[in-house]
Order: structure tokens, then C-alpha cells, then sequence
């Protein structure tokens, strides 16, 4: 039993190392989940991780937005009120943790900006912290999902998580530039990181199974 425990831990620590190798810890293999635990009980996935490889500059809050807005996204909507921050375990050791930030898809207006996502849909995210005892990677876990406009209550398109993923890392990849920073992001699959389909998922909206790896330079 003691050698089989041992075997057990040694298969974690490796799978945590190569994962660390990317810059960031699968937290499935610390007791944490690829799925953060919406206001239902339910889960939405963290779909996109930022590298704690990347420019420690973008890993930060302000870093982050800078590079979110090269992106297209923005601060949250202040005309409407915020919703209760979901949380989301990482496996770093420091338990179910609240969201850090929420952005939405910024259409250029200058006095409405994201606030015209609640009308219009689009990308929405929310940013999620590794930074605990166990896996200090700063590594940003982000939960991306693309929504509908609303006349369509406003909600999650169909397959608004796998798109909303999709949509923002083909949008960040390559050279993006906001506020004088420009930033170099390469792009990397994570296959089978969570389990694929509809069980368990807010919204009932199936997922594929898989994350995107984003490493972000400033150039």
C-alpha cells in the first residue's frame, strides 16, 4: 500500500511538472478542476490559460487589461449591476477562489463601451488567479464564453464556449498592440483537459473537451 501510495504521488508530481513546463499547473491533478462553479452549483470552463510563461507584466491585473483591450474586450459594464464573482479551484493549494476580473467585448463606443455587449452579445470573460502554495504560476485561468444578444435573453450562444474560446484566441494570436504595448502570442491546443459534452455545464451547452494555451510576449 505504501509503495502504491508512493507510485500515485510520483504519477501526480510528474503530470504537475510537465504541465508547469507550459507554465501552469493542470489543476485536475492537484484536486482542482478545469470548471469554475457559477452562482447554480454548475460549471463553466476555463477554456483559455494566459502562460505564466508569459511577460510577467501581462500576468499582472493592469497587465492583463492592456492586453484584453488589444484584444477587444474591457472592463465590465458599471450601468449594470455585477452579478455575485464565481470561484474557481485551481488546484494551487489555495481552495475555491473568487474571479479576479470580468471583461466584455468592447465595441469602440466611448461613453457605452462594453455595456453594448449586454444589447449586441459577444465575448464575455472571467479571469481566475494560480497563485497559490502548491502551484505559484501565475498562471491566468480564464473562463471565455461568446453570448448571445438580448433579444436572446442574453445568454450563452450555442456552443458559446467552445466559439467564445475560439473566437478570442485566434483574435489574440500573432502581434496585437493597445496604449503603446504590443504583444507577441503564440497559440497551443490543451486536448481532453476536461470532459467532453453537457453533464454538469451551466446552460446545459456541451463543451469539446479542450483549452487554449496562450504565451504572451510584450515586444
Amino acid at each position: 500500500m505504501v509503495l502504491m501510495y508512493i507510485a500515485t504521488s510520483l504519477a501526480v508530481s510528474i503530470a504537475a511538472v510537465a504541465a508547469q513546463g507550459g507554465g501552469f499547473v493542470n489543476p485536475t491533478t492537484q484536486n482542482g478542476s478545469f470548471f469554475l462553479t457559477a452562482n447554480d452549483g454548475l460549471g463553466e470552463p476555463l477554456n483559455v490559460v494566459i502562460s505564466g510563461l508569459s511577460s510577467p507584466e501581462v500576468l499582472t491585473d493592469n497587465g492583463f487589461l492592456n492586453f484584453a483591450r488589444a484584444v477587444g474586450l474591457t472592463q465590465d459594464c458599471s450601468i449594470f449591476p455585477a452579478g455575485t464573482p464565481f470561484t474557481a479551484n485551481l488546484g494551487d493549494g489555495g481552495g475555491p477562489q473568487n474571479q479576479t476580473m470580468e471583461l466584455r467585448e468592447d465595441f469602440g463606443d466611448p461613453l457605452f463601451g462594453s455595456c453594448l455587449e449586454v444589447f449586441m452579445g459577444g465575448v464575455h470573460l472571467r479571469v481566475f488567479r494560480q497563485s497559490g502554495p502548491l502551484a505559484n504560476t501565475s498562471a491566468l485561468f480564464l473562463a471565455v464564453s461568446n453570448e448571445e444578444d438580448l433579444f436572446h435573453n442574453h445568454t450563452i450562444a450555442q456552443n458559446g464556449y467552445d466559439t467564445g474560446r475560439d473566437l478570442f484566441a485566434n483574435t489574440a494570436a500573432g502581434i496585437t498592440q493597445f496604449n503603446g504595448t504590443s504583444y507577441n502570442t503564440t497559440v497551443q491546443n490543451l486536448i481532453g483537459v476536461m470532459p467532453v459534452g453537457s453533464q454538469g455545464v451551466n446552460h446545459g451547452i456541451p463543451v469539446d473537451g479542450n483549452a487554449t494555451l496562450l504565451t504572451v510576449t510584450i515586444v
